[in-house]
């Protein structure tokens, strides 16, 4: 696979860079000049490498189905970890098992741009980078590392709802519903009035982009200076439908807990504006805060194209994208009330 051509930063998707943009440096590597290339050949590409990389994988800590390398930023260069040190990037490279595999970091890449770059929400610091022949691979910056390289106390809604294999079965990061993650956030969270608020932007999000994959592990807690808990950035953002013939929502029950349905899911069969917005009064958001977050993902935002546009996705699949986005952003403007 050779090298794409790079007109845009593959961290930051702005015009006019053949490799990271000093915003990107600054905020993804520290300020440092660190080169858009890995030293690195893909594992399947060299069996020298790629015994590096199964050693690699057998220190990381971070869990899920994809793989997962862990790097060191040394100086300006970026390698894989070695025994006994504590990585400050985690590395995707392109997974298997999926439709259109190599389109995959790409896809996260741009998925958590725009949730940063449009819709202003908290996410990890990630860019594109790339192996020595032109692979693509994603690299998100660990955020649950203190400047000391202590851990910050962080805990995802799978361990907070007490769900594990033994206790929900092996699908148990897919049991409950977006209510109930509220309802442990209402109860751990001392602010959580403004964290609510960042919730329900971060499930709308997840909707609009068809994000099919946002499960209980999908979302976190993390400490505080302050010895209190927040939710973590967003992590893990990708249009999964342009990979997987997958279901709006990655929870068995969705949005609601028990077996609460719309009147509006009940004759459409498809979640619409009437469900978020009974979604935000279920979990307690003031309804002036909720028109406003729900009227911003229901508008056509110019910023959404043109990051579509400069992304490193294929131009068959920028359209696939984009053609997902507007049928959910449909979705997002049709009520039953208001047609009845």
């Amino acid at each position: 696979m050779p090298l794409p051509e790079i007109n845009h930063c593959p961290g930051t998707l702005s015009p006019g860079f053949t490799t990271y943009s000093p915003a990107c440096l600054r905020n993804v590597f520290q300020g440092k000049k660190v080169s858009h290339l890995l030293p690195y050949l893909p594992p399947q590409v060299s069996e020298q490498d790629a015994e590096k990389f199964l050693e690699n994988r057998k220190r990381i800590s971070i869990s899920g189905v994809q793989e997962k390398l862990s790097l060191l930023l040394e100086k300006n260069q970026l390698r894989l970890t070695q025994e006994g040190e504590q990585g400050g990037y985690i590395l995707k490279p392109i997974p298997r098992d999926v439709k259109k595999p190599d389109q995959v970091p790409a896809n996260e890449h741009l998925t958590m741009q725009l949730a940063r770059q449009v819709y202003k929400l908290n996410t990890a610091e990630n860019a594109l980078i790339f192996f020595q022949n032109g692979e693509p691979a994603y690299i998100t910056r660990r955020f649950d590392l203190k400047p000391d390289r202590d851990n910050h106390r962080q805990e995802d809604f799978a361990s907070l709802a007490g769900r594990t294999s033994h206790t929900a079965g092996r699908d148990f990061k897919y049991e409950g519903s977006y209510e109930e993650i509220a309802t442990l956030i209402r109860q751990l969270v001392p602010a959580y009035r403004v964290e609510l608020e960042k919730f329900f932007s971060l499930v709308l999000f997840n909707y609009l982009f068809s994000n099919g994959d946002a499960h209980l592990k999908s979302f976190s807690l993390i400490d505080t200076a302050f010895g209190d808990f927040i939710l973590s950035p967003a992590y893990d953002l990708m249009c999964t439908h342009l990979h997987l013939d997958d279901s709006c929502f990655a929870l068995k029950s969705g949005l609601f807990a028990g077996d609460f349905e719309t009147e509006s899911f009940q004759t459409n069969g498809f979640y619409a504006y009437d469900d978020f917005y009974t979604f935000a009064q279920r979990i307690g958001l003031q309804e002036k805060r909720a028109l406003g977050i729900l009227k911003t993902y229901q508008q056509d935002h110019p910023g959404v194209h043109m990051l579509i546009d400069r992304s490193f996705l294929q131009d068959d699949m920028k359209e696939m994208y984009r053609r997902l986005y507007q049928e959910r952003r449909k979705m997002l403007n049709y009520s039953l009330e208001a047609t009845t």
